[in-house]
C-alpha cells in the first residue's frame, strides 16, 4: 500500500505489517483513503478526530442549506368573491414566509370543457399577488386538475411601515356625539347631562 503520513508528506509504498507498526508508533491509526488506487492509499490519523471534524463539516453544510417548502391552495372554478379573497389571503401568508405555492383549480363534471375559466382564475390571482409572488410554472391541466405553481420574490416577506400599525405622529381629534338639537357635544358633556337629570 501507499503510505501517507499524519502531516500530508508521502512515506511510500509499504507492505500492510510495516505500515500498522508505522501508525502504531506514532500512536495513531491506519485509515483507507482510497481503495480503488493500485495500490491502495492509506494514511496515518486521529480516526476519531477526522470523524468529529467530517460530521463538523456536514451539520455547517446542513444549516447553510436553504429548505424549500411548498404550500397546496385549491380553488374551485365557480369560487365566490370571498372565499377567492381569504385564499389569496393564504397565498400571501405563504409567500411572505418564503414558501412556494401550488395552486390547483378542481375542475368536476361538464367544468373541464371550459379549462379557460380555471386558466383565468389562476392569471388572476397571479397578478394579485405579482408583488411579492412570480409564476414559476404556468397553468397546466393535468387531467381533472390545473396547476400553477408561485414562487415568492425578493420583496416577499418585507414588512412595510403602513402596515406594521406604527403611529403616524398626527393627533387625534376628539369624538363627538350628536347631541339632541343637532349640535355636536363632547362625550365628557353628555356624561355629566345624564348625571344633572338622574
Amino acid at each position: 500500500m501507499r503510505l501517507v503520513d499524519e502531516n500530508g508528506g508521502q512515506v511510500g509504498i509499504k507492505p500492510t505489517s510495516e505500515a500498522l507498526e508505522y501508525a502504531f508508533s506514532k500512536n495513531l491509526d491506519l485509515v483507507e483513503v482510497a481503495g480503488q488506487a493500485d495500490p491502495p492509499v492509506c494514511k496515518v490519523m486521529d480516526y476519531g478526530k477526522y470523524r468529529y471534524a467530517e460530521e463538523q463539516k456536514a451539520k455547517l453544510a446542513r444549516k447553510h442549506q436553504q429548505q424549500i417548502h411548498i404550500k397546496e391552495i385549491k380553488l374551485r372554478p365557480k369560487i365566490g368573491v370571498h372565499d377567492f379573497e381569504t385564499k389569496k389571503g393564504h397565498v400571501v401568508r405563504f409567500l411572505n414566509q418564503r414558501a412556494k405555492v401550488k395552486v390547483t383549480i378542481m375542475f368536476r363534471g361538464r367544468e373541464t370543457t371550459h379549462p379557460e375559466r380555471g386558466r383565468d382564475l389562476l392569471l388572476r390571482l397571479a397578478e394579485d399577488v405579482k408583488e411579492i409572488g412570480q409564476i414559476e410554472s404556468q397553468p397546466l391541466l393535468d387531467g381533472r386538475n390545473m396547476v400553477m405553481l408561485l414562487g415568492p420574490t425578493k420583496a416577499a416577506g418585507e414588512k412595510k411601515a403602513d402596515e406594521e400599525g406604527e403611529p403616524s405622529g398626527e393627533p387625534t381629534e376628539p369624538i363627538t356625539a350628536p347631541a339632541a338639537d343637532g349640535a355636536a357635544v363632547e362625550p365628557s358633556d353628555t356624561k355629566e347631562e345624564t348625571e344633572t337629570n338622574a
